[in-house]
C-alpha cells in the first residue's frame, strides 16, 4: 500500500513542479490551441490557450513508475503504449502547430503510425509477456480461446481507444477527469488480482491526470493536445490487455465509447439521410448545445465513469471468481 500512494504522490507532485515550468514556455512558444468555428460559440474564448500539455504525462507517469516497479517488464509494456502513441500525437500537435498545417498527420499517416505501435504493443503482450489469448467475458466467466485472431483483436482494441479517448478530449477536465477515475478502478483490479505493476502504475496514471487538472480544469490554463489524449487511450487499453479486461474495457470506459458512437452515429446517419442526430457530435458538444454549462457535462460524465467503475469491479469479482 505504501508504494501505490508513493507512486501517485511522485506523479502528482512532478505534475505540480512541471506544469507552471511547461504553461509559460508552451506560451512563449505560441503553442496555441486553435478553436472550431462551427463549434459551441462559448468555445471561442479558448482560441489560443496553450496546448500539448500532454507532454507532461511523459515525464509524470514514466517518473511514478521508474523507482517503484522498474526492471519489470510489464512496467515497459505500458510505457511503451503510452509514449508510443503519445509521440505520434506529438508529431500530430506538432506539425498542426509549428508548421502552421491545421490537419497535422495525415489519417494514412496517423493510422500507419497507431498500427505500428499496436502490433509491436500486441507481440510483447502474447510473444514476450506470455499472456493468454483467449479473452474473458464479462459476468459468465466463460473464456472464448482466439488463437491468431488475439492480435487482430487487441491491434483494434488499442487502435480504437486511443482514437475514444482522443474524441472525448473536448471540455476543459474531461478526458483527464475521466481517464483518472477509470485508472483508479484499473488501480483496484490490480490490487484484487495481486498485479503489483498494473497498481503501481495505475496509481501514476492517476496522480498524473490529478495533477493535469490543476491546470485544465475549468477554464483551462493548458491542454493535453493529441499529444496527451492518445497517450492516455494508449495507457488505458494496455492496462485492460494486461489484466485480461478485453471486454471489461467498453464498460469502464463507457464515456470512451459513448463519444466514439455518437460521432459515428452522425456522420452515418448524416451521410445516408441528411439529417443530424444530435445537435454536435462527439457528444459533450450536443449536451453543450442543449443548453448544459461546459462543467455541467464534464462533472455528469465523470460521475457516470464512476459508477461504470464501480460495475466494473462487481462484473471482475463475479467473472473471474468463476474463473478460479
Amino acid at each position: 500500500m505504501k508504494q501505490i500512494v508513493i507512486a501517485l504522490l511522485i506523479s502528482l507532485g512532478s505534475s505540480l513542479v512541471i506544469g507552471p515550468m511547461m504553461i509559460p514556455a508552451l506560451r512563449r512558444l505560441k503553442f496555441g490551441q486553435s478553436v472550431r468555428n462551427d463549434g459551441p460559440k462559448r468555445h471561442l474564448q479558448k482560441q489560443g490557450t496553450p496546448t500539448m500539455g500532454g507532454v507532461m504525462f511523459f515525464f509524470t507517469i514514466t517518473l511514478g513508475v521508474i523507482f517503484i516497479a522498474r526492471g519489470s517488464l510489464m512496467v515497459y509494456f505500458l510505457l511503451l503504449a503510452t509514449l508510443g502513441f503519445g509521440l505520434i500525437g506529438f508529431a500530430d500537435d506538432y506539425i498542426k502547430i509549428v508548421k502552421k498545417r491545421s490537419l497535422g498527420l495525415t489519417p494514412i499517416q496517423k493510422i500507419i503510425g497507431q498500427l505500428a505501435v499496436s502490433v509491436l504493443i500486441a507481440y510483447l503482450a502474447v510473444g514476450k509477456i506470455g499472456l493468454s489469448t483467449a479473452i474473458v467475458i464479462p459476468y459468465l466467466g466463460i473464456a472464448v480461446e482466439l488463437g491468431w485472431l488475439y492480435i487482430p483483436f487487441v491491434i483494434f482494441l488499442l487502435v480504437g481507444t486511443t482514437n475514444a479517448v482522443n474524441l472525448t478530449d473536448g471540455l476543459d477536465g474531461l478526458a483527464a477527469g475521466v481517464t483518472m477515475i477509470v485508472a483508479i478502478g484499473y488501480g483496484l483490479i490490480g490490487y484484487y488480482s495481486n498485479s503489483f505493476t498494473v497498481t503501481i502504475f495505475s496509481a501514476a496514471l492517476a496522480g498524473s491526470c490529478l495533477g493535469f487538472l490543476f491546470f485544465n480544469s475549468y477554464p483551462a490554463k493548458v491542454f493535453m493536445g493529441d499529444t496527451g489524449s492518445l497517450a492516455l487511450g494508449g495507457a488505458v487499453a494496455s492496462l485492460a490487455i494486461l489484466t485480461k479486461t478485453e471486454l471489461f474495457l467498453p464498460i469502464i470506459g463507457i464515456i470512451f465509447v459513448a463519444e466514439v458512437i455518437s460521432d459515428v452515429i452522425q456522420v452515418a446517419v448524416y451521410k445516408w439521410k441528411k439529417v443530424r442526430v444530435f445537435k454536435m457530435a462527439p457528444l459533450h458538444h450536443h449536451f453543450e448545445l442543449c443548453g448544459w454549462a461546459e462543467q455541467k457535462v464534464v462533472y455528469v460524465f465523470w460521475a457516470i465513469t464512476a459508477a461504470a467503475v464501480m460495475l466494473t469491479l462487481f462484473l471482475y469479482v463475479h467473472t473471474f471468481g468463476l474463473l478460479k
